[in-house]
């Protein structure tokens, strides 16, 4: 089960105590900056992850006054929707809660939001990102674990274009081949991975063990890519089927 670090204690706690049941995750952001965009990356990652699980969630924004456009960016990044939705504690409704917050802001000044258990996201800069190659961007953030800073410079996008391009290509070819089922080592390793607090730099990890590994057909390389990109959210298989 899903297990992520409490911000208001520092420690480990289920995400979703009451195993799925009706989840709400709400990223509350005070303006629309990078690390802001980096929160609802984190929410999305958040609710993938407890959906993988088969929990039913519904995720909110709050806290943000330029709502259309952090969506907006929010979207090009892979995000999916937000609601408009009310802050912990004020009319939220039953059932559980999460909060996924920048860094230092913890529950930081909403006292009605103390008893909720909270994600804390650490800074990403520039404040301004280029979301010219959104994949790109959304690699880098994932290549770092959320509670590590992040600078988004030109050659960590560079590096994250060759990844994903070199992944692409290779999850196009196995597509190719007759397929296989995910293997239930690297499924453990794989769920292992992102129930550890959304380890999705372990995640990462295990995909490219997953490409080199001598012992895997083709058609099983293939298939775990498209389970691991559930959570990931990297569009892996975008070039299935296109021309060599």
């Amino acid at each position: 089960m899903l297990r992520i670090i409490d911000a208001r204690t520092g420690g480990p706690v289920l995400a979703a105590p009451a195993r799925r049941a009706p989840t709400r995750v709400e990223a509350h952001v005070p303006e629309r900056d990078a690390t802001a965009l980096r929160v609802l990356l984190a929410a999305d990652l958040l609710a993938r992850a407890l959906e993988l699980d088969g929990t039913p969630v519904w995720t909110v924004l709050t806290g943000v006054a330029e709502r259309d456009r952090l969506r907006e960016d929010a979207a090009a990044l892979g995000v999916r929707p937000f609601e408009d939705g009310p802050a912990a504690g004020h009319g939220a409704g039953p059932g559980q809660s999460l909060r996924v917050v920048a860094e230092g802001a913890g529950e930081g000044g909403d006292r009605d939001a103390t008893d909720v258990t909270t994600v804390a996201v650490a800074p990403m800069h520039p404040a301004d990102p280029d979301l010219a190659d959104p994949d790109a961007v959304r690699l880098v953030l994932l290549e770092r674990h959320h509670h590590a800073r992040v600078e988004l410079d030109a050659a960590a996008l560079d590096e994250a274009r060759d990844t994903l391009a070199r992944l692409r290509r290779a999850v196009a070819d196995w597509a190719r081949r007759p397929s296989r089922p995910v293997p239930g080592e690297v499924r453990d390793r794989l769920r292992a991975a992102w129930e550890d607090d959304l380890d999705a730099p372990g995640v990462l990890r295990v995909l490219r063990q997953v490409e080199t590994d001598p012992d895997l057909p083709d058609g099983a390389r293939f298939e775990i890519c498209a389970y691991a990109d559930r959570f990931l959210g990297l569009h892996l298989t975008r070039d299935v089927g296109s021309a060599p």
